[in-house]
């Protein structure tokens, strides 16, 4: 089953994803120029926010580069001389590369997402290669690239909820790459933006206000770029990729019991739970400290399809949404939203298992010919998409 979720999300002004100048980041859409915030952003904040690693504690991978000190640690921890962790250590450097070389800094070339059985598997690799070789000066002349091919790292591992949705690509042979189970779009301003700055100064504090001699002027001065976009937002998750990632189905693993396949089921649902309460409740981090745009969606908008045919409704907004007599920002984006979504599921015949809207501030929801149900809470939103997911 594929979930698709839709949001419209206004902000105050703010700078929540920022390009290399510093400016907001921008696209053009429909001929306009757009308030942009990348998916990778996005990800991240879902990835990294404490509702999200709440709800899946136990369950989630790093991303980090990382992985010698993370060696190293274990084994010491398991009894192995310093010496022999510190070459183990310098060895795992070598870890997320084909070549297999050595790092001077003692961290992969590349970051990697890593769960703790990765971790504990190269530990174990490096342990049993270092008492094969009995001696420091031995286990140093053992090529990094041969251990990162060991038999012992081909074996199945269990993959984490985060790694299962956002995927992972890894150059290196000792670790499985997996296809995302979710797909995140740039999110778009609904309406066309024009970029502001915010001019600042800063004052010493213990300045004498008394003494003519002393300079009267600021210490600093500065600029800071910032918009305030309405943005349109759409997730999709692929529930049985999902599941299959969780299993190893995907990496063909075949012999799964029942129990295992239930167990992955119920991790799937409460990640989906997790994953649709967080989107919902989490913003980047960009220039919070400044801004403070901590709005929550006007809209979320939840299509469930049994046909995995995802559909952006971002075309809802080419012609921009603007404010007029009696109509905000934000009402005339969930008209242009309602509209499109009406109009392309009649002329493609857009068949969904659910249609579920969470809109607090609209009286009345609906859409010509779909059976939209409206419900009253964040928490009502989740528990419909999780029974037609397990009813479906």
């Amino acid at each position: 089953m594929l979930i698709e979720i839709h949001m419209l999300q206004n902000h105050s002004p703010s700078n929540l994803n920022r390009d290399d100048t510093g400016s907001p980041k921008e696209a053009v859409f429909g001929g306009f120029k757009r308030a942009r915030i990348s998916s990778q952003c996005i990800k991240r904040s879902i990835r990294r926010s404490n509702t999200f690693r709440e709800k899946l504690d136990g369950h989630l991978a790093a991303r980090t580069r990382r992985l010698p000190e993370l060696v190293r640690d274990r084994l010491l921890k398991e009894g192995i001389s310093p010496e022999m962790a510190e070459v183990a250590a310098k060895k795992a450097s070598g870890f997320g590369t084909e070549a297999g070389k050595e790092q001077s800094d003692l961290k992969t070339a590349q970051t990697m997402f890593l769960t703790d059985s990765d971790i504990s598997a190269v530990a174990q690799v490096m342990k049993e290669a270092a008492a094969e070789a009995g001696t420091v000066a031995k286990f140093e002349k053992i090529a990094a690239a041969d251990l990162q091919k060991s038999a012992q790292l081909k074996g199945y591992r269990p993959m984490t909820v985060d790694i299962a949705l956002f995927g992972r690509m890894i150059t290196s042979e000792a670790f499985r790459d997996c296809e995302a189970s979710a797909q995140v779009a740039h999110a778009i301003s609904t309406h066309k933006v024009d970029h502001e700055f915010d001019y600042f100064t800063a004052v010493d504090d213990l300045k004498d206000r008394t003494n003519v001699e002393e300079d009267a002027g600021a210490d600093m001065i500065g600029d800071v770029e910032f918009n305030s976009a309405c943005y349109y937002k759409y997730f999709s998750i692929d529930f049985d990729g999902l599941v299959d990632n969780l299993t190893g189905v995907s990496a063909g693993r075949k012999d799964i019991s029942d129990a295992e396949r239930n167990e992955a089921l119920d991790l799937a649902l409460k990640t989906v739970d997790a994953f649709i309460q967080t989107a919902a409740m989490t913003t980047p981090s960009g220039k919070q400290n400044t801004f403070a745009a901590h709005q929550l969606p006007s809209m979320i908008y939840v299509e469930l399809r049994q046909h995995k045919t995802p559909v952006n409704y971002a075309n809802a907004f080419v012609q921009p949404a603007k404010q007029s007599a009696g109509t905000d920002l934000i009402q005339d984006s969930i008209a242009k939203f309602k509209a499109h979504v009406g109009a392309m599921t009649r002329g493609f015949n857009l068949e969904a298992a659910g249609r579920f809207v969470l809109a607090p501030e609209v009286a009345e929801f609906k859409i010509e010919g779909l059976d939209v149900e409206k419900v009253t809470d964040l928490n009502a939103l989740c528990s419909r998409v999780k029974e037609v997911i397990a009813n479906g």
